[in-house]
């Protein structure tokens, strides 16, 4: 019953038709900022019909320590700026790669390696893609 209503709550929330300029977003490239994450930039996906969210924006952490403050300020930040908490997050045990997905928006934070091996950007090159390098 928890899964239908998770389900639902899901559709209700991408229902709200997000743009580069959205708040969400604009909240959580600023926080990976502040905590300098690397290599940021955010994909387009609203005109792939497989995606699993409007836009996934991927960043890198130098050290685990630095993944989990980028995590955590990603976290607190969009719950204080734009009152919208994860939907679900992965990764915060092997500290390699964490996703924290707000449904339409995906994050992930990335170590250099994982970073390198999964080339997201490769594999969903047909979207749109911006840096947000200061």
């Amino acid at each position: 019953m928890n899964n239908l209503k998770a389900a639902k709550t899901r559709k209700k929330k991408s229902a709200v038709r997000l743009t580069r300029s959205s708040k969400i977003i604009k909240t959580i490239i600023h926080a990976i900022q502040e905590k300098k994450g690397e290599h940021i930039i955010s994909l387009d996906l609203r005109k792939i019909p497989e995606a699993v969210s409007d836009f996934f924006i991927i960043c890198q952490a130098s050290n685990t320590t630095q993944l989990r403050a980028i995590a955590d300020f990603v976290e607190k930040d969009v719950k204080e700026k734009c009152l919208d908490t994860a939907f679900k997050h992965e990764g915060r045990q092997a500290q390699q790669w964490i996703l924290i997905d707000y449904v339409s928006v995906v994050v992930h934070i990335m170590m250099p390696e994982p970073r390198k091996f999964y080339m997201l950007e490769e594999m969903w090159s047909d979207a749109p893609m911006m840096e947000h390098n200061d």
